[in-house]
């Protein structure tokens, strides 16, 4: 398997790297190619579920997407240290309903030495916004 850039033990230049990298790619809302940047057998907690493989993170991320609709996210580094990563995050999304939602969370990210992630924690609260308060309108890509 080929390494995945950027590689620990980070820098904060390298873990700044990791972070926009992961946003680019979560806001492509494609989960083949997201779950390309995890180990085959990550492991994550997602609020209170928990998933566990590479194929596991693609069938949990269609179901989101399914049920998120233009979804748009923006991530923060919040710290760093070794193999480890940790951010603040805020999304939005609506549901088939329409209604407008704004996720905030933090997440605790552990990497491989070949710079994939082996563990994701992330703990989200969601919060109901109108269309008026988006935050987040740029174009789909």
């Amino acid at each position: 398997m080929n390494a995945r850039p950027s590689l620990p033990p980070f820098t904060e230049e390298t873990a700044r790297q990791k972070v926009q990298a992961a946003e680019d790619v979560w806001n492509s809302r494609d989960p083949e190619r997201v779950s390309l940047a995890y180990t085959v057998d990550t492991e994550w907690r997602n609020r209170a579920e928990f998933v566990n493989s590479r194929a596991a993170v693609v069938e949990f991320l269609r179901g989101k997407w399914h049920r998120e609709l233009d979804y748009r996210l923006r991530k923060e580094l919040w710290a760093f240290q070794g193999n480890r990563i940790a951010v603040r995050f805020e999304y939005e999304f609506h549901d088939a309903s329409g209604q407008w939602w704004r996720a905030y969370g933090n997440e605790n990210w552990e990497f491989d030495e070949l710079g994939f992630m082996r563990r994701r924690y992330a703990s989200i609260n969601d919060l109901e916004i109108t269309a008026a308060d988006r935050k987040f309108r740029w174009a789909r890509t």
